[in-house]
């Protein structure tokens, strides 16, 4: 069992069950063990499977492959969509990005570099610690992750469902009014209100 699936807050778990996802950080691995939080900070969202190409999962001095319950879990972590494999989904959210934090000035022509800056200070702080912000339930939209008492939860269609490695085990009603602290990057969440839907896990259902 390897140390090389990803939790809502960022952190690289040891567990059984498998992802949806696959994803990069760069090399952070020495033989099977995680060294690092990260190598770079274009942190991506990629497809199980591309083009029949075939990788032997922590290759010497390649980089570490991670996975995700879902693209709900991936997001929240701070990944985003891979432009090789996933191009029309990295094209859709950077449209949705760009409409959900104009603040930035940014357009289709800049350089995802400097995106990839901004969700980066959004997800890690200096220190290595998970950076999160509080807002109220009825302002977030669908597919946001939040932490409670070391738990996390997805906000769906009105409930807060408990996250596993394995699916999402229980739900219960999520309180418009009641103030939560967000996992998922500040900028991510405004470019969910801009109209991206992450896949989430059927267990959510």
């Amino acid at each position: 069992m390897l140390q090389n699936r990803v939790s809502p807050n960022g952190s690289i778990i040891k567990t059984k069950a498998r992802g949806a996802w696959l994803g990069n950080r760069g090399v952070i691995h020495i033989g099977t063990e995680i060294v690092r939080a990260f190598k770079i900070k274009a942190w991506i969202t990629c497809m199980l499977s591309f083009r029949g190409r075939h990788r032997e999962i922590m290759q010497p001095n390649r980089w570490t492959e991670l996975f995700f319950l879902d693209e709900a879990t991936a997001f929240s972590a701070g990944h985003r969509p891979c432009f090789q494999c996933r191009y029309k989904d990295y094209i859709r959210f950077k449209e949705y990005w760009l409409k959900g934090n104009p603040q930035y000035g940014f357009d289709m022509k800049t350089s995802v570099k400097a995106i990839d800056d901004i969700i980066h200070m959004e997800r890690i702080d200096m220190s290595g610690k998970k950076v999160t912000y509080t807002d109220q339930i009825g302002k977030l939209p669908d597919g946001v992750i939040i932490i409670e008492e070391e738990e996390c939860y997805l906000l769906s269609y009105g409930r807060l469902y408990h996250w596993t490695p394995y699916g999402y085990d229980s739900n219960e009603e999520a309180v418009p009014g009641r103030t939560v602290e967000v996992l998922t990057p500040r900028s991510v969440v405004n470019t969910f209100m801009a109209g991206y839907k992450p896949q989430i896990d059927k267990s959510a259902d």
